[in-house]
C-alpha cells in the first residue's frame, strides 16, 4: 500500500469485521452446542415420560387381572397390555409379578428390582437398569390385596429396553440442530452485513487519510460515531502533535540558516582583511574582532541547539518532583564550567529547607544557565542566584548590578533573536529558551530590583513535601 509515495508495510492484521465474525461465530457455536444437547436432554425426558405413561397403563391392566383362585394368586395377562409397547419393534418387552414374600408369581423371576427406598406407598416407581445385556426402564406397581385367606401386596414390574426412546430423542436433537445451523447460518449473515454498515464510517476515515495532502495537518472535522471519537480524537492529537514538531523544526532551519549567515560572513569578511593587513595593531584589532565574532556563533549555535532541544522536550519529557535548588547548584556548575566566566564569580543564595516542584530538570538547568549568561552578557557582576519558597510559590532568580530592563522591555521579554548591539557575541536567544521552559512548566517569569540590583526569575507552583516523597 502506498500513500503520496510513501509505502507502509503491507502486513496487516484482520479487519475489525473479520474479528467479530469469528467472535460472534464461536458465541453462535456454543450456543448452539448448549442449544442442541438442552434439545436432546429435552427429547429424551420427553421420550421417557411417553413411554412411562405407557409402562404404567400396561401394569395397571395387569394389576385389573389379578385375582384370587383357591387362596393362591393368578394372573391373567391381557395381550392389551403390551401392544402399544410393541410398537417400537427393536425393543424387548420384560415383566414380572411377585408377591410380599419375593415369590414370582408369572414372568421375568430375576428381573432386578428397584433400589431401596423408592417405594412410596401405591405410586408407580420408575427406575433404570441392567437386564439382559441391555439398559432398560422399569415401572413397579404395588396392588395390595384383602382376600379370603389371602392378603398384602402383589407388585408387578413392567419393564421396556430404551433404543426407541433413545431414537426418539437423537430425532428431536436432530431437528432441533437442523433449526439452530439455519438460525445461525442467518444471524451470522446479518451480523456482518449489519457490521458493515456501522464500519464504514472507519472507511470514510481511512479514505480521508489517505487522500490528503502529506503537509495538511489540519485536525479532521467530519462527523464519526461516538464508538470511534476516541480514535479521530487520539488522530487529532497526534497530528497538532506533529504539527508543532514540523513547526518547530522549519522554524529552527529558518532561524539557523538566518542568523548564522550573517556572522559568518563577517568573520570570513574580517579574517580576508586580515589576511592582507600588515600593521600589526591593526590586525591585532581584526583578531579580536574575528574572536567576538567567532564567541557570538558559538553561542548562537549553542542556544539555538539548546531552544530546539527544549522544546522537543516540552512535548516528550516526563515531569517529575525535584528539589529546585539542586537543580540551581548544577546548573550554577554547568555554567561555569563551560562558560568564558569561569573566574568569575556567582553569589548563591539557597535556602536550608527544601523547595520542592514538578519539572524536567535538564531544562530547569538551560533556563537557568541562560539567565545567568543574559545577566553576564547584558548587566554587570557580581551575578547571583537565589532560590526562595513564598506564597506558595517555588521562585529561582538571577541578579546583576545592571539598570534591567527599561519600562516597554517587559512584554518583549522573551522574544526570539532580541540582540543587544553594542554586544556582537550575544546571541539573542536566552529568555526564548527561558519563556519555552515557563511555557511547558505552567510558570511565569518575573522581574523586579532591591537592595543587590536588578533581578529577573522564574515561578512555579509548589508541590507539597508528601507529594513530594511519594
Amino acid at each position: 500500500m502506498t500513500i503520496s509515495g510513501v509505502s507502509l508495510p503491507s502486513s496487516r492484521g484482520p479487519s475489525v469485521a473479520t474479528r467479530l465474525a469469528l467472535l460472534l461465530t464461536v458465541l453462535l457455536l456454543l450456543a448452539s452446542t448448549v442449544a442442541i444437547y438442552a434439545a436432546y436432554s429435552y427429547g429424551r425426558a420427553a421420550a421417557d415420560e411417553t413411554y412411562d405413561q405407557l409402562l404404567t397403563g400396561a401394569a395397571l391392566q395387569i394389576s385389573e387381572r389379578i385375582s384370587v383362585s383357591n387362596r393362591q394368586f393368578e394372573a391373567d395377562i391381557p395381550l392389551s397390555a403390551f401392544e402399544l409397547l410393541a410398537l417400537a419393534k427393536d425393543d424387548r418387552i420384560f415383566y414380572r409379578i411377585f408377591d410380599s414374600t419375593g415369590e414370582t408369581v408369572t414372568g421375568y423371576d430375576d428381573f432386578p428390582l428397584p433400589p431401596a427406598g423408592r417405594e412410596k406407598g401405591n405410586r408407580p416407581v420408575t427406575y433404570e437398569t441392567n437386564y439382559a445385556g441391555a439398559p432398560v426402564r422399569a415401572v413397579m406397581l404395588t396392588r395390595y390385596l384383602a382376600e379370603k385367606g389371602v392378603s398384602g401386596p402383589v407388585r408387578i414390574i413392567v419393564a421396556h429396553t430404551t433404543e426407541a426412546r433413545t431414537a426418539l430423542a437423537r430425532s428431536i436433537a436432530r431437528r432441533a440442530m437442523l433449526l439452530v445451523v439455519l438460525a445461525g447460518v442467518a444471524v451470522i449473515f446479518l451480523a456482518i452485513l449489519a457490521m458493515r454498515l456501522a464500519l464504514r464510517p472507519l472507511d470514510r476515515i481511512e479514505r480521508a487519510i489517505i487522500a490528503r495532502d502529506p503537509l495538511d495537518l489540519s485536525p479532521f472535522t467530519s462527523t464519526t460515531p461516538r464508538e470511534v471519537e476516541a480514535l479521530v480524537g487520539s488522530i487529532n492529537r497526534f497530528m497538532e502533535r506533529l504539527s508543532r514538531r514540523v513547526h518547530a523544526l522549519q522554524d529552527f532551519v529558518a532561524d539557523a540558516a538566518h542568523q548564522m549567515r550573517t556572522p559568518i560572513t563577517a568573520i570570513r569578511a574580517q579574517a580576508e582583511l586580515a589576511v592582507e593587513e600588515d600593521d600589526p595593531e591593526r590586525l591585532k584589532m581584526l583578531v579580536r574582532r574575528i574572536r567576538a565574532r567567532a564567541i557570538g556563533v558559538g553561542r548562537l549555535t549553542d542556544q539555538l541547539l539548546s531552544h530546539a532541544l527544549v522544546t522537543h522536550r516540552s512535548d516528550t519529557a516526563v515531569l517529575a518532583p525535584l528539589d529546585l535548588r539542586r537543580v540551581a547548584l548544577e546548573a550554577e556548575r554547568e555554567f561555569r564550567s563551560i562558560s568564558f566566566q569561569q573566574n568569575s564569580s556567582i553569589d548563591l543564595d539557597l535556602p536550608e529547607e527544601e523547595v520542592w516542584m514538578t519539572g524536567d530538570a535538564f531544562s530547569l538547568k538551560e533556563a537557568i544557565k541562560n539567565l545567568i549568561a543574559n545577566a553576564y552578557a547584558h548587566g554587570k557582576p557580581p551575578v547571583g542566584v537565589a532560590v526562595l519558597q513564598k506564597d506558595g510559590k517555588a521562585i529561582v532568580k538571577v541578579t546583576d548590578q545592571g539598570g534591567g530592563f527599561s519600562a516597554a522591555d517587559p512584554s518583549e521579554i522573551g522574544k526570539r533573536f532580541a540582540r543587544n548591539e553594542n554586544k556582537p557575541e550575544s546571541a539573542g536567544l536566552g529568555l526564548a529558551i527561558v519563556r519555552e521552559v515557563l511555557v511547558s512548566h505552567n510558570g511565569d517569569i518575573i522581574t523586579g530590583t532591591d537592595a543587590t540590583g536588578f533581578w529577573i526569575g522564574m515561578r512555579f507552583d509548589v508541590v507539597r513535601n508528601e507529594e513530594a516523597v511519594s
